[in-house]
């Protein structure tokens, strides 16, 4: 998602266990965290906070899920999965199938915003409930039905159902509030204030919420909350983790065992990157999906990039490391050839193991270097 300087972070979400490059045995699955472990990661891993002038609520890349066939044709699966922002995460988490994830933003409103997923996870057996609590509606009599219904009649369903009352709305808030405590992640006043003016945004916007800049109106090019629900991955197949029901458990189970871990961090930063590239060592867990979104282009632009090269050369990794990056126009226009009439957004991947490669052999002096290397 475009983003300003700032916003050179994200929040990681950690589920690992992947063989390193060379024979390491590996585990069935990471042990879950205790309260006090999941808390005292994110303390142990997080830097101060900065700011950003959007919301980040949502995405804006309409081309999301587009990348999905190239991460399946690489085999990208299991590991840590690494990523920055808001939900679009969970549906790349809902294909690879991390054992670890970690979610890295500079700004401690994502922590919050990830904090809001997790408890709406808890409260909702199924993705109906899931989408009904975090939209403020009421889910449909006998959710558990709807196990097999599609992502379109569970988008008509909410946009045709009216908002609960005040009386649920703040019984659904103290339900949410009790998940929240549950965490053991300290939480201000200000914070769960924070939280629930997240939660009314989604709520009084529903499936129409978009993107939002600070002091910008909404742009015509940026895809509703409805509109990503229902994207594709360019062939037709609808795959975001709402679109099915063994996608969206894939994502309950994480969080329900502490493995969705956001941090306050910044990608070019000095502790939080090194932290979770120790955690993801410490549990043999190699890196299997980086999604940085279009930060790198902020990088260049900064003079950080190389610092940030440097924080991705600490993770463990195999050749089916992935990066998962997003591009926007920027003079790129009809240079990519996975560009696409009716998204503003591009989406790519490249091995980690490449870049990394190009980057010793000098091959990327501007990000233009770097995305067109990635779009071949």
């Amino acid at each position: 998602m475009t983003r300003p300087l700032r916003l050179l972070s994200l929040c990681v979400i950690a589920l690992a266990l992947w063989p390193i490059a060379g024979p390491v045995a590996q585990r069935s699955d990471a042990p879950p965290a205790s309260a006090p472990d999941f808390a005292g990661l994110i303390k142990k891993l997080s830097e101060p906070g900065g700011e950003f002038g959007g919301d980040n609520l949502i995405s804006n890349e309409k081309s999301y899920l587009r990348v999905l066939p190239a991460l399946a044709r690489a085999q990208v699966s299991g590991g840590a999965y690494v990523g920055v922002g808001p939900d679009q995460n969970f549906s790349y988490i809902a294909q690879v199938q991390p054992a670890v994830v970690f979610i890295i933003d500079i700004r401690r409103d994502n922590l919050l915003l990830h904090l809001l997923f997790k408890a709406i996870f808890a409260e909702s057996p199924t993705r109906v409930e899931y989408v009904s609590a975090l939209t403020g509606r009421a889910p449909p009599p006998q959710p558990a039905t709807w196990t097999n219904a599609s992502i379109e009649k569970i988008v008509t369903y909410i946009d045709t159902t009216s908002i609960r009352s005040v009386l649920t709305r703040n019984e659904l808030r103290m339900r949410l509030e009790a998940s929240l405590k549950k965490t053991g992640v300290p939480l201000s006043v200000a914070d769960l204030a924070r939280i629930h003016e997240f939660h009314n945004t989604f709520i009084e916007e529903g499936l129409s919420l978009v993107f939002q800049v600070r002091g910008r109106p909404p742009q015509s090019t940026y895809p509703s909350l409805r509109d990503l629900l229902r994207e594709t991955d360019g062939a037709g197949h609808q795959l975001s983790f709402l679109a099915t029901e063994p996608g969206y458990q894939i994502l309950r189970s994480l969080q329900a065992r502490d493995l969705v871990i956001p941090v306050v961090g910044d990608v070019s930063g000095p502790r939080a990157m090194r932290g979770i590239a120790a955690e993801m060592t410490a549990r043999a867990t190699p890196l299997s999906a980086f999604y940085i979104s279009n930060v790198e282009q902020y990088l260049y632009q900064s003079g950080q990039f190389e610092t940030y090269a440097d924080n991705l050369r600490r993770f463990p990794r195999n050749e089916r490391s992935t990066m998962i990056r997003s591009v926007f126009p920027s003079g790129f226009r009809g240079y990519l050839p996975q560009q696409s009439a009716d998204s503003y957004s591009t989406s790519l991947t490249q091995p980690l193991n490449m870049m990394l490669s190009d980057l010793a052999a000098g091959r990327y002096r501007t990000y233009a270097d770097l995305v067109t290397a990635s779009a071949r």
